[in-house]
């Protein structure tokens, strides 16, 4: 047997537990195959269990189990690190739970949160900066770990309950449809629901002048109440540490 063929055995008995691979690689030297297969699937069920600790916690430890026994039936890791295979668990969940949005959403938001805490490091902003900014020209530049979900439930609530060890409350639907922002501020990944105007105005800044910015949403609200908009967004984007810099257009 070729080099290349056995390593295309080995990778078919790992990610299909194949018989006629095992056998072509066993030949009579005893339970070797399935000892791999174990550490294999070992390896990608504690991969799974390390990246969703709160969806765990939400669907109980057989629940996770089972749906990550199916992710990996269904799934092979595809990228050279191991970081990158829980990228995918959220579809399989979404398989699994067609009537239950909340988990998806969950592990959405879990992933999205291990993605900023590995993500390109870059300091907010300093307000006592803006002082002579021309507001007419400055572009924003947002931190580049900042990654706006799509929530219709309250996922959010759920995941910041059973992180802090609290009864989590029962699935609900949002009243009008949400999103969350996601991002790291310090060594520390944050998020935050947001309602669908501030997601809209976070999709509208990116790459213009903020005066784009506040005409659009003079445009979608009114003068009066979308400078109000304008203003009260870009503080809050301030204080989040959202703004990474601020340069002329």
């Amino acid at each position: 047997m070729s080099l290349l063929a056995l390593q295309r055995d080995f990778r078919t008995w790992l990610t299909e537990e194949a018989g006629d691979a095992a056998a072509r690689l066993d030949r009579g030297r005893g339970a070797g195959p399935p000892v791999y297969l174990n550490n294999y699937r070992g390896q990608l069920m504690a991969c799974l269990t390390e990246s969703f600790p709160t969806v765990r916690a939400w669907l109980g430890d057989a629940g996770f189990e089972g749906a990550a026994a199916h992710h990996i039936d269904r799934q092979p890791p595809h990228s050279w690190t191991l970081d990158a295979y829980a990228l995918d668990f959220p579809q399989t969940l979404a398989i699994l739970y067609p009537d239950d949005p909340e988990v998806v959403e969950l592990a959405r938001l879990e992933c999205a949160l291990g993605i900023a805490f590995v993500g390109a490091d870059a300091a907010p902003v300093d307000p006592a900066e803006l002082a002579d900014i021309d507001w007419d020209r400055a572009v924003l530049h947002f931190v580049p770990t900042l990654a706006v979900l799509p929530a219709g439930t309250n996922a959010g609530a759920i995941w910041s309950a059973i992180a802090a060890w609290q009864t989590p409350p029962a699935a609900a639907n949002l009243p009008e449809p949400a999103h969350l922002a996601v991002w790291r501020h310090g060594f520390t990944p944050s998020f935050r629901t947001i309602e669908a105007a501030e997601a809209e105005a976070l999709a509208c800044a990116r790459g213009v002048p903020f005066a784009t910015l506040c005409a659009h949403l003079i445009e979608a609200h009114g003068e009066e109440e979308g400078l109000a908009l304008a203003g009260a967004l870009l503080g809050q984007w301030l204080r989040d540490g959202l703004i990474a810099s601020l340069s002329p257009d």
